[in-house]
């Protein structure tokens, strides 16, 4: 089956009860909006049609931390942890 240019629109109803052909239309490269009350609000596609995340490098949040817990870091952690004995 050649992949259609449109995709097609169901609501969420229908939807839920046709599943096993919306996924055999995502399989052969077809693309279905599901809609509630008349609005979009998913969208199965093809698997291949996805690129995967790029996990978020770590290194912009790299510093040092100074003033973080302000001037008396160990009267911050104190009172931070005498919140949880009240």
């Amino acid at each position: 089956m050649k992949p259609s240019s449109r995709p097609q629109s169901r609501g969420a109803e229908a939807a839920r009860q046709q599943l096993p052909a919306i996924l055999a239309d995502a399989a052969a490269g077809h693309t279905t909006i599901i809609t509630r009350h008349g609005r979009a609000v998913a969208a199965v596609v093809p698997a291949d049609s996805v690129k995967p995340a790029k996990p978020a490098s770590l290194q912009t949040l790299a510093g040092s931390g100074r003033g973080l817990w302000g001037a008396d870091s160990r009267r911050t952690l104190a009172r931070l942890r005498d919140e949880w004995n009240r």
